[in-house]
């Protein structure tokens, strides 16, 4: 399998976008994600630097009283 492959980031309708990735790496049995359909991510970036960061999104746990 792949862990690299040229991917798309395109703008669609107004002020969203849009991230392709190639099939050949979310195939990759190493792939992080695993999903059927869609799931929630978080997206972050340096500004020194020209890296995006994808991770899982999780929502914060709430304080037990």
């Amino acid at each position: 399998m792949a862990n690299e492959g040229k991917g798309s980031l395109f703008r669609i309708k107004g002020s969203k976008y849009l991230l392709y990735l190639p099939v050949c790496v979310t195939y990759d049995s190493m792939f992080p994600f695993k999903c059927d359909k869609s799931m929630h991510v978080k997206v972050s970036f340096k500004h020194s630097g020209d890296m995006l960061v994808i991770e899982k999104w999780s929502e914060p746990e709430s304080p037990k009283v």
